[in-house]
């Protein structure tokens, strides 16, 4: 530095000094420094103090000289301390030149300057909080200083300043948090920790609403909140749980609706369970402003819901905020636009009054907030109805989804058809398909959610549209479909002359025949599915819905199906499924007594699509007490080709005919005179059997029938009808027995025809 250049009124020792190496001669030019300014200031002297300031910033501190530089900022440490109060004034030409050698590559220098801007500041007090922003950014930067020293003087300038801020009721937090939620980002962990630690002090300030700027760097909370060092999470999770216990005590003034993505974005695992508590207490707060953001909070949620013990709490969390979302969707978000904001009158400012709010005084804040909150907000508030759909078909069609997520996802899809039918319905289209496929899912339950969202789409007056058309399905070559057709939405049968179901059976819609046509469909494809599950798929629909409504659509759809193999198979399952299971037992007591013209309608029915199964055929008119055909069909068996699947069936018979099913029948056996032909038919069947078990059960019990003279009797074309059956009005049993033989004919047929695909393999039929 030119010593002969004029840095009056700091005289030549002074500046010499300041230029030494040595720190004790430069603390001596500072105590020089100091007397002079005290001079100025007694004699009001501000020229000279600016200059002496400038002098000492420009010429010193700024200097390319290190050890100049080092006098310049103990130099202007003493102008401070001299100025006392009156350093205010000059706050600015003090501060800027300390902070620009915090930026200096000399630790030491660094500290000198941590050094002088703390006495600076400890002089001027509250005075400096109109610089505080410049004075924040130069300490996060040496929050991250590789020096211990100089990181141990910045904290100690930290705690200063923290206590002014503490003191202080003119902290300016519009101007900060901008330089906040630049700040936050930073990776550097001695960053984070000291900005985390400004926030906590800021949050406890009671004349400091940091609260109201939370949607501004929560965002950087929670990436903080992933740091991999787990003193900054620990610091983290308690400025948090401080803002969430704010967020409850003042739920009104919080801006949940630009906070909920944000939550949503930090799901994922380090940070999982905050998150999840977080988005708890906001739906359970907000409730249904966060309704626009429902898809991205579902799919958050989902995957949480199948988290095993390692995970407790977050899934928990995750389930109570499922639940309690669920809980918003209400029959008002199936309303149109226009309907809704007919319907909603809120007040003409959009808030109540405070003196209403005086009067409700008890109610809870919670009530309160609602009020608030979705009075004033609902008409705005819309229901993202195709995002959450979206969100529950693509958790449907992904293989990787935990059984629990997947039942959620019905529970869903089940709750949005009760609640939002109309507009549920413009999806189905799209959905049907895989829900479809779920039925071939490994878990029970799962079939059991499935066949409920199946089970309400078919029984919603919403889905009431043109039926003649809805079970078409052009692109598939193996589709089923309804013989005869449907009119004012009950089945009319092709040759009956029954066309009306029974007048409690509910009505039912287009889907409900897409229903039943695609699920035999995928039995027809997964005899697997079929072997398996067939039977508890059934039985849950016959609770579901109409028992009637189920067998009846089914064997008119089994009537005209052109895989006889799979028809035979299907009736025989639904023929067992009809005579044990207790879902069935009152359309079993239905048909056991032909007394309505719709019971015989429905027997009808089923028995021309039993008749691709003449064992089932036989055991209905057992069931329906029809022996006298029974025992007519069992004649009929002589001509068909008995097989051993066929004797199995008939074994699969007697073992029936010994169970509760069929307690009536062995009863009636005691009456011999009125019933000759139920005999009969059990005689007919024993003669089918070989010598088996099977054969000594029916056996054993026929003989136990009394008076086996009457067994003998000759039938006289003019004796009074004795079975009760013969005189049925409602039921042609002529025409059904050949209905029987042209079925028996087709299967003769195909078997015929596989026979001769087996022995000439390369001949073309």
């Amino acid at each position: 530095m030119n010593t002969e250049k004029d840095f009056s009124p700091l005289t030549p020792n002074i500046v010499r000094a300041l230029n030494d190496k040595l720190y004790e001669k430069r603390k001596v030019a500072a105590l020089e420094i100091e007397k002079l300014v005290r001079e100025f200031v007694a004699q009001n002297n501000s020229a000279q103090i600016r200059h002496v300031i400038q002098i000492l910033a420009t010429e010193f501190a700024l200097s390319q000289h290190p050890h100049s530089r080092k006098g310049g900022l103990i130099g202007l440490a003493a102008c401070s301390i001299a100025l006392g109060k009156d350093s205010e004034l000059y706050l600015k030409g003090l501060i800027d030149p300390v902070l620009t050698c915090f930026n200096d590559s000399d630790s030491r220098l660094r500290y000198y300057a941590c050094e002088a801007l703390y006495n600076i500041v400890k002089v001027a007090r509250g005075a400096v909080l109109p610089h505080f922003n410049v004075l924040f950014d130069g300490l996060s930067k040496l929050a991250a200083d590789p020096d211990p020293n100089v990181k141990s003087g910045s904290e100690l300038l930290d705690r200063l300043l923290k206590d002014i801020v503490t003191e202080s009721n003119k902290f300016d937090l519009v101007a900060f948090v901008p330089l906040l939620r630049e700040r936050i980002y930073s990776n550097n962990q001695y960053a984070r920790q000291f900005i985390i630690s400004w926030i906590h002090v800021l949050e406890s300030v009671p004349d400091i609403n940091l609260l109201d700027y939370l949607p501004e760097f929560l965002d950087g909370l929670f990436h903080i909140l992933g740091d991999s060092s787990k003193e900054i999470r620990r610091m983290c999770e308690v400025v948090l749980g401080e803002f969430l216990k704010e967020i409850k005590k003042n739920p009104s003034s919080v801006k949940f609706a630009e906070m909920a993505n944000i939550l949503v974005i930090h799901s994922y695992d380090l940070i999982q369970l905050t998150s999840m508590t977080w988005m708890r207490e906001f739906i359970q707060l907000a409730g249904r402003v966060v309704l626009p953001y429902s898809s991205g909070i579902l799919t958050a949620v989902l995957p949480c819901l199948s988290y095993d013990d390692r995970k407790k709490s977050t899934k928990e969390a995750a389930s109570a905020c499922n639940h309690s979302l669920m809980k918003l969707v209400t029959p008002e978000d199936d309303e149109d636009d226009e309907e809704s904001q007919t319907k909603s009158s809120p007040p003409s400012d959009g808030t109540p009054s405070k003196k209403e709010g005086d009067l409700n005084g008890k109610i809870s804040t919670r009530s309160l907030i609602c009020s608030v909150l979705c009075s004033s907000d609902r008409s705005a508030v819309t229901l993202d109805l195709d995002g959450i759909v979206q969100v529950l078909d693509r958790h449907l069609h992904d293989s990787s989804t935990g059984m629990m997520t997947r039942i959620a996802v019905l529970k869903w899809l089940y709750h949005l058809y009760i609640k939002t039918p109309r507009k549920m319905f413009k999806h189905t289209d799209s959905l049907f398909p895989m829900l479809l496929k779920t039925l071939s899912d490994e878990s029970d339950e799962v079939i059991l959610k499935d066949l409920e969202v199946l089970a309400e789409i078919a029984s919603s007056p919403a889905g009431q549209t043109d039926v003649s058309g809805s079970c078409d399905n052009s692109d598939s070559k193996t589709e089923l479909h309804i013989p005869g057709g449907v009119r004012d939405g009950t089945f009319y049968l092709t040759g009956s002359k029954v066309t009306d179901l029974s007048p409690s059976t509910p009505s039912m819609s287009s889907y409900f025949y897409k229903f039943m046509i695609n699920l035999l469909k995928r039995f027809s494809l997964e005899r697997k599915l079929l072997e398996m599950r067939g039977a508890f798929i059934i039985r849950q629909l016959c609770l579901l819905l109409h028992a009637e409504n189920i067998f009846h659509s089914m064997a008119d759809i089994l009537l005209k199906e052109e895989d006889l193999k799979f028809a035979s198979t299907m009736v025989q399952t639904l023929n067992t499924i009809l005579l044990t299971s207790a879902e069935l037992f009152q359309l079993r007591n239905q048909l056991k007594d032909l007394r309505t013209q719709e019971s015989c309608a429905l027997f009808c029915c089923l028995y021309r699509s039993w008749c691709h199964n003449p064992v089932a055929t036989v055991s209905l008119c057992f069931l329906t007490q029809n022996y006298r055909h029974a025992y007519d069909l069992i004649q009929k068996f002589g001509d068909l080709e008995v097989t051993v699947d066929f004797l199995m069936e008939v074994d699969k018979l007697v073992q029936l005919i010994e169970s509760p099913i069929f307690t009536y029948l062995r009863l009636q056996l005691l009456d011999v005179e009125h019933n000759p032909y139920l005999i009969k038919a059990l005689y007919g069947l024993l003669m089918l059997l070989p010598q088996s078990q099977a054969f000594k059960l029916l056996s054993h019990r026929l003989s136990c029938v009394p008076n086996p003279e009457l067994m003998r009797m000759v039938e006289d074309p003019k004796a009074p009808v004795k079975d009760k059956r013969l005189a049925q009005p409602h039921i042609d049993y002529s025409e059904l027995l050949q209905h029987f033989d042209r079925v028996q004919s087709k299967h003769l047929e195909v078997r015929h025809q596989r026979a001769g695909r087996s022995e000439h393999p390369d001949r073309k039929l």
